[in-house]
């Protein structure tokens, strides 16, 4: 979907060819001397609509307008939140019919960055539509092909759209690599998606075999892939915006295509879902794709641990002792504890690049479900600073995370008497546990664990990725390409 943004007064967008024009109304609107504007005042004196958001009022056809579907929407005091609730409001109107091509969204008001952006995402969001392996002619793809946002003074919001825009393609090539079904989503095919976002120019991709992985010694990323007839790919992306002097951020996603549980198998129910267990992989995939177009000043590198984790006669089984990259040996109690397995080699492998900070992101536990819900991605750090920009880039974007602890107390449970370390310990805690174990890994650079087990995707009858946290990487991106030339006139 293509957005537009222009310079646009309530008069002129009375004539703007568009199947569906919409009038964000909020509190204080006063009213012009034009067709929408006395359409709006009738109708908030009328007791039709109201300001708050998502309040909605639907016109057909109203005379001297040329767009054949008006609706006036409630924006409420237009910050960020309820612009999100308003767009969103919207979603079975944007996926109505096929008639809907070409829409326009219109701002009474002149909107703060953040809510013109949260505008932008969220009608991406609302209008989505996955297609992919659904039979031809069966499926009803999105039709909403452009849309228009008009503002008083397109100038000062133009970087605020700009960013926008981006997230939403970041966003989408999350989600539609999320959402593909397990055999349509192999750690093949991951690696050929990773290997097209290098045809963007600012990015180069190397895949690694399993022969490759072997060589690096990632012994507990090939254990978890062992089970499985699909190699292994360990996934290698680099976005250069900065001098190559300049500590790049390494983004680690897990990349499980599909998760069985290996011998220690989950229950049939919802396993389906397990599709998704690569939230993480592909929204580093999403952000990189962000990159390209947005192209700040900052070195970025992706790492995806990528396999299946399935029973069979190869699969590492409960009990065995597998060593890791790092030298360290692991207890695989659970092998349904394989995140963390695929990820501790990747966090080893980060070190060689000596970053400025490495953040994972990883459909991890389920504990952190239980915690958190799908409201906030659950965020652990050995770093304040870092934990803070995070925190600060979540509430900017809308895709919020909740701070957790890393006492050392919680890494008690993870003892083991035969390896240095067990892969799991007990019930409680079990998503504080699983970032223990992951520290253990790290060293002394910046790190910050993203729990996204709650936030990556959605069940019943909304199933389906989210796209998150993309949003949020990309707002932390730009938060500190922007903070680097200022540090540097400081110096």
């Amino acid at each position: 979907m293509d957005f537009e943004l222009k310079t646009m007064s309530l008069a002129a967008a009375r004539t703007e060819r568009c199947d569906l024009l919409v009038l964000l109304v909020g509190e204080g609107f006063e009213p012009a001397q034009d067709a929408l504007s006395a359409l709006a005042a009738l109708a908030l004196k009328q007791g039709d609509l109201k300001t708050g958001a998502a309040s909605m009022l639907q016109c057909y056809a109203p005379p001297t307008v040329t767009a054949r579907r008006v609706v006036l929407l409630g924006s409420g005091q237009g910050t960020a939140a309820e612009l999100r609730k308003a767009a969103l409001a919207l979603a079975p109107l944007l996926k109505a019919g096929k008639t809907l091509k070409r829409a326009a969204f219109i701002f009474a008001q002149a909107p703060a960055p953040e809510a013109l952006g949260a505008l932008v995402r969220s009608l991406a969001q609302a209008s989505y539509v996955y297609t992919t392996t659904k039979g031809k002619g069966r499926a009803e793809p999105r039709t909403l092909a452009r849309v228009t946002v008009g503002v008083p003074q397109a100038a000062a919001l133009r970087a605020a759209f700009d960013a926008a825009v981006a997230v939403v393609a970041g966003v989408e090539f999350a989600r539609e690599w999320a959402n593909r079904p397990a055999n349509h989503a192999t750690p093949t095919l991951l690696g050929e998606a990773a290997r097209s976002l290098a045809r963007q120019g600012t990015i180069r991709c190397k895949l690694h075999g399993p022969e490759q992985v072997a060589k690096l010694g990632m012994g507990a990323f090939m254990a978890v892939a062992q089970g499985s007839a699909e190699p292994l790919r360990f996934i290698e992306l680099h976005y250069q915006g900065a001098a190559r002097s300049q500590a790049p951020v390494v983004l680690v996603g897990k990349g499980i295509t599909f998760d069985a549980g290996g011998i220690s198998i989950k229950p049939a129910a919802g396993m389906d879902e397990m599709k998704f267990d690569m939230g993480g992989a592909a929204s580093v995939l999403g952000t990189f794709r962000a990159l390209a177009e947005l192209k700040p000043k900052i070195n970025v590198v992706g790492l995806i641990p990528s396999c299946e984790n399935l029973p069979g006669g190869k699969a590492v089984k409960p009990g065995d002792v597998v060593t890791s990259m790092s030298g360290q040996t692991i207890e695989v109690l659970n092998t349904d504890a394989e995140g963390r397995l695929v990820l501790c080699d990747a966090l080893e492998y980060a070190r060689r690049f000596k970053p400025a900070a490495v953040v994972d992101l990883a459909t991890l536990t389920g504990a952190c479900v239980i915690a958190l819900g799908g409201v906030r991605s659950g965020l652990f750090a050995n770093d304040e600073e870092l934990a803070a920009r995070l925190q600060a880039a979540g509430e900017a974007a809308l895709d919020p995370c909740w701070r957790m602890p890393l006492d050392e107390d919680y890494a008690e449970g993870l003892k083991s008497a035969f390896a240095d370390v067990a892969n799991v310990a007990g019930r409680e805690a079990g998503a504080v546990t699983a970032a223990k174990f992951l520290q253990r890994f790290v060293g002394a650079f910046p790190w910050a664990h993203l729990d996204i087990a709650g936030t990556a995707w959605k069940s019943g009858a909304a199933k389906g990725a989210t796209g998150r946290p993309v949003g949020l990487l990309v707002h932390y991106l730009l938060g500190l390409a922007e903070s680097a030339p200022r540090a540097q006139r400081r110096k």
